[in-house]
């Protein structure tokens, strides 16, 4: 059996427990939108042409992974040709690709109309039209 002393101090432990699980409660957290997630972009080097997929997307982050499918080594290169209201210019390109091979490249693409092409070729480019910034990635399922 517990003694008087043993039952007070159980009590305020409890009371304790229950004082600083209650402090925890009622916090103010920032919910500050989150920056919308980043488009994936696959684009192809064939003999024939350059591809994009999708050709068609809103403004913000851009990951380009490019394919390489001719018999050469190539470089893939992302610029900008006509940016709406004032946009900086963007020129950026991956490092050799060797034939069968893969290389990335991230990129903030504002609204306007870009252009992705291929060094070593003379083939036709794609083209990627950007269209005005989509909302924030606040009402997304987190992503891996």
């Amino acid at each position: 059996m517990l003694s008087a002393a043993g039952t007070q101090r159980r009590r305020v432990a409890a009371a304790l427990a229950l004082v600083a699980m209650a402090s925890g409660c009622g916090e103010d957290f920032a919910n500050d939108a989150r920056a919308a997630p980043s488009t994936a972009v696959g684009a192809v080097v064939t003999v024939k042409a350059v591809t994009v997929s999708p050709a068609r997307l809103p403004a913000g982050t851009i990951e380009l992974l490019a394919s390489n499918q001719t018999p050469m080594s190539q470089r893939v290169q992302l610029r900008s040709e006509g940016l709406a209201g004032g946009g900086r210019p963007l020129a950026q390109s991956t490092g050799p690709i060797n034939p069968g091979g893969t290389a990335s490249l991230k990129a903030e693409l504002g609204a306007g109309t870009y252009v992705v092409s291929a060094s070593a070729t003379r083939v036709p480019a794609a083209t990627i039209v950007v269209e005005p910034a989509r909302g924030n990635g606040s009402d997304r399922l987190l992503q891996p």
